[in-house]
């Protein structure tokens, strides 16, 4: 018998997600007699105990007995289990300097850390995550930053909706307006984030239009056109567009984005980004009297990234902050002239119980039954470490555990 084991979530503000849902539960145990499931007690999750209850979930507050644990975020380091298998997103394989004590800890206690951002198809691409999610509630918030900004509505924010059906009806009933005010939205990446980002706006209509026409039409509706990979990036040495070469060489390209600060007024911004990419503009750019954004969702959230405008990040009782472009600083957001951007880190937590459905059926349907195989290679290359040491993979950590 194997013991899975759900983590309560420790960070504050506190998230409500939770890797398998009830009902997600009922179902492992239907698809595999020989797994235990306990749930940790949590006054915080969507879920309540009694729901898991209902089920026939053991809830505790003693997960020592479990051999594979569960979580979301990263697990504070006095709650860790010595030599238990853990999954979470650590936010460590960056080396960023703020969980750093925490691998050390986790590598000191012996424990198979599992990295669910590292879990991966063999094309790269990353099995699991709360992209669709974030491009969902971004692209509302952003959308509710519009109508404040314009004075033209002012709908509630995307945590006191109830699901994702309450979100597209609230939408719905303003998309006369929205559609009205013949606003140019611009959407980058081509991930989940922004297929999360198109999907909210084909729920209210809004067309979608190429990238040329987008650049070079009038319209008299609001419309919308999505930048991937190619439409977003040049190489500097003129050759042509190759995925690969650009997936390894960041550095050798430039950015095509410019043409869309001057066209568009909403930009939605979805794409992956490192200190080698190019940005989409500069800080200088907004000082032009062509620079035509005004609201933009920065879903990705790089501070001072692909959008350096974004500054810093904010929260979901906050959730935009203004860029005083003339005088190259922060100001108030929907202030006289500002662009306001919403920098919300932690997006899908705002819809915890769609989004942790989302997130354990693909745990279920793909991660589970390589986690049950031993030989399962999309396993090892997710596991950073494992018996007290990095495992060979993530060798390139050993600095970063070091200082």
């Amino acid at each position: 018998m194997i013991t899975f084991g759900l983590i309560r979530e420790y960070k504050q503000p506190p998230d409500k997600r939770v890797a398998f849902p009830p009902l997600q539960c009922h179902q492992i145990k239907g698809l595999y007699q020989n797994i235990n499931i306990l749930t940790e007690a949590s006054p915080d999750r969507i879920f309540t105990d009694e729901s898991y209850i209902k089920e026939g979930i053991s809830v505790t507050d003693d997960l020592s007995t479990c051999d594979i644990l569960f979580g979301i975020k990263e697990v504070p380091a006095s709650k860790l289990i010595n030599g238990k298998t853990y999954l979470f997103f650590s936010h460590t394989i960056k080396k960023q300097p703020h969980n750093r004590e925490l691998l050390k800890i986790i590598i000191k206690k012996n424990i198979r850390l599992i990295d669910y951002e590292c879990l991966v198809w063999p094309n790269g691409s990353r099995v699991l995550g709360f992209g669709r999610y974030a491009g969902i509630v971004g692209t509302y918030e952003t959308l509710k930053a519009l109508g404040l900004k314009n004075n033209s509505f002012n709908i509630k924010p995307a945590y006191e909706c109830a699901n994702l059906i309450e979100i597209i009806t609230i939408l719905q009933s303003i998309e006369p307006i929205i559609k009205k005010q013949n606003h140019k939205i611009v959407i980058t990446g081509g991930g989940r984030v922004s297929h999360g980002a198109e999907e909210l706006l084909k729920a209210i209509s809004i067309k979608k239009v190429q990238p040329f026409d987008f650049l070079n039409t009038h319209y008299d509706e609001t419309v919308y056109t999505l930048l991937d990979s190619p439409d977003l990036y040049e190489r500097k040495d003129g050759a042509p567009w190759n995925h690969e070469h650009f997936f390894h060489n960041h550095s050798a390209y430039q950015s095509l984005f410019k043409p869309y600060t001057i066209i568009a007024d909403i930009l939605i911004n979805g794409v992956f980004w490192d200190n080698s990419m190019p940005l989409h503009f500069s800080k200088e750019d907004t000082k032009s009297k062509d620079f035509s954004l005004k609201v933009i969702g920065d879903i990705s959230c790089d501070i001072e990234g692909s959008v350096p405008i974004t500054l810093h990040d904010t929260h979901a009782d906050n959730p935009v902050m203004g860029w005083d472009a003339a005088n190259q600083c922060e100001c108030k957001p929907y202030s006289i002239n500002s662009i306001d951007i919403v920098a919300v880190s932690n997006l899908p937590s705002e819809l915890p119980a769609d989004a942790s459905e989302g997130f354990a059926n693909d745990l279920i349907k793909v991660v589970l039954p390589e986690l049950l195989n031993p030989e399962s290679e999309m396993i090892k290359n997710a596991t950073i470490c494992e018996a007290g040491q990095l495992t060979e993979k993530f060798h390139y950590l050993e600095d970063y555990i070091s200082l």
